[in-house]
C-alpha cells in the first residue's frame, strides 16, 4: 500500500474524505493484501489500535497527539486495515 505517503498531508476534513475514498478503493482493487478485509475485523482493529496506539507513536519517535487531528484519524483507518 502505497497510501500512507498521503497521511502525511492531511490537514483537513476534505484530506480525510480523500483518504477514505482511496482507502475504500485499495480495499476492492487489493483485498487480498488487507489484514481485515471484513467489516468486523476492521473494526475489531480500529479498536485494538487505538487502545495501543501510543506504541505506534513511540516507535515513530513522535507524541502521541493530546487532540486527535483528521491525520490521527487516517493513521487509525490505515493503519487498522493490517492491524492484528
Amino acid at each position: 500500500m502505497e497510501l500512507y505517503k498521503s497521511i502525511d498531508s492531511i490537514t483537513s476534513r476534505e484530506d480525510l474524505a480523500r483518504f477514505i475514498s482511496l482507502l475504500r478503493i485499495d480495499l476492492q482493487n487489493n483485498k487480498a493484501q488487507w489484514e481485515n478485509h471484513t467489516l468486523e475485523r476492521y473494526l475489531e482493529a480500529i479498536e485494538a489500535w487505538v487502545i495501543d496506539m501510543n506504541g505506534y507513536y513511540q516507535n515513530r519517535e513522535e507524541p502521541m497527539p493530546e487532540q486527535p487531528s483528521w491525520k490521527t484519524v487516517a493513521d487509525v483507518l490505515y493503519a487498522s486495515s493490517m492491524y492484528e
